[in-house]
């Protein structure tokens, strides 16, 4: 183990008072976080501690100036009781790619993936043991430097808490495809997974739900009519037997879950290409009813079935069945799981005696 992670433990976990059963979403946190400090140009001592309040600065510059990047994963149960970590070297990677782009210091990756593991080791009784559900893993970065004045700051907290979940969408779901509003143009921040993208998508989704919809489709900042992705997911269409799914051009999100579903799609024997897509045809392949099924994919979503897209008062009809993404659905939990062999290598297996 090339990093030691000071740990102070909780005197009793509350995880034995959590109902799996019925967990509220985004609002129950474990005993526990990992928290790290950038200061001096260095990253200090590594620790978990007892998940708590964090003093900050009113001129703490992530306030003011949106120094803000952060990534979502998932901690599973195998087969054996042991927990499971999904491709956490593809997120250590994406947060430095993320703060890259946002002018802020590199984790080391091994710290970022030796972190999760004792995290997860600790938290284990925390993992919901039913179908779909997970312990939903949050590492984020900010700058926590008390300055007013524009300029990269000096100094920022790496942290990672816990929370437990269960499945996000259990229903099909229905889409409104935004054509006031922008996610993101190329050259700007939407490769990157920075606070501010979400903050600039809360008020159209907040639209989009009183009309009826789920989720934001999010189309081009130019034309409005290439799809780039949705709100929390990137997205998928089978048109004519082959699997599209818009191209990374700067502004959309590099999936974990996308580049996994792209290979387990490849592995199974169908046909997925990376390419721009417009709105119009995805309407006409409905139209056409060559349009056989549509889903987002994302670490929190796992895979969401789509229903239909509203697009300029009118209804596209994706599908009211999706075999091949409940298909990829079963296979990606059967593989966190352990319930069937990983071909590909993904999981990492967490001993829980790490801690």
């Amino acid at each position: 183990m090339k990093h030691h992670i000071e740990i102070q433990k909780v005197a009793t976990s509350k995880a034995g008072e959590l109902d799996f059963s019925n967990i509220p979403l985004g609002t129950t946190f474990t005993d526990h976080m990992f928290i790290c400090d950038y200061a001096n140009g260095e990253w200090g001592v590594p620790r978990i501690q007892p998940l708590e309040l964090i003093p900050t600065h009113p001129a703490a510059m992530a306030l003011h100036y949106g120094q803000a990047i952060f990534e979502g994963m998932k901690a599973t149960v195998g087969v054996d009781g042991s927990p499971m970590l999904f491709r956490a070297d593809k997120n250590a990677a994406r947060l430095n790619f993320s703060a890259d782009r946002m002018g802020m210091p590199d984790f080391p990756e091994d710290l970022f993936v030796e972190g999760l593991k004792q995290l997860v080791a600790l938290e284990h009784n925390w993992i919901p043991p039913m179908d779909g559900s997970a312990l939903y893993l949050r590492p984020f970065m900010y700058a926590d430097e008390p300055f007013i004045g524009m300029r990269a700051a000096n100094n920022y907290k790496f942290i990672v808490m816990a929370s437990p979940a269960g499945p996000f969408f259990t229903n099909r779901i229905k889409l409104y495809a935004e054509t006031k509003y922008i996610r993101a143009v190329e050259g700007g921040t939407g490769e990157a997974k920075a606070a501010g993208n979400y903050a600039a998508a809360i008020r159209p989704t907040e639209i989009a739900k009183s009309k009826g919809y789920d989720q934001v489709l999010w189309l081009d900042a130019v034309e409005h009519k290439y799809i780039q992705e949705v709100g929390t997911m990137n997205i998928f269409f089978k048109i004519d037997g082959k699997f599209v799914t818009p191209k990374r051009d700067g502004a959309i999100l590099d999936g974990i879950t996308r580049m996994s579903v792209i290979d387990l799609l490849r592995h199974k024997g169908y046909e997925v290409t990376e390419r721009s897509i417009t709105i119009d045809e995805i309407e006409e392949a409905s139209k056409n009813k060559t349009l056989e099924e549509a889903f987002g994919t994302g670490t929190a979503v796992g895979i969401a079935y789509i229903q239909e897209i509203g697009f300029e008062g009118r209804t596209i009809h994706v599908s009211d069945e999706s075999p091949v993404g409940l298909d990829v659905n079963d296979t990606l939990n059967a593989i966190k799981t352990g319930k069937i062999e990983d071909p590909f290598n993904w999981m990492i297996k967490v001993e829980k005696e790490l801690v």
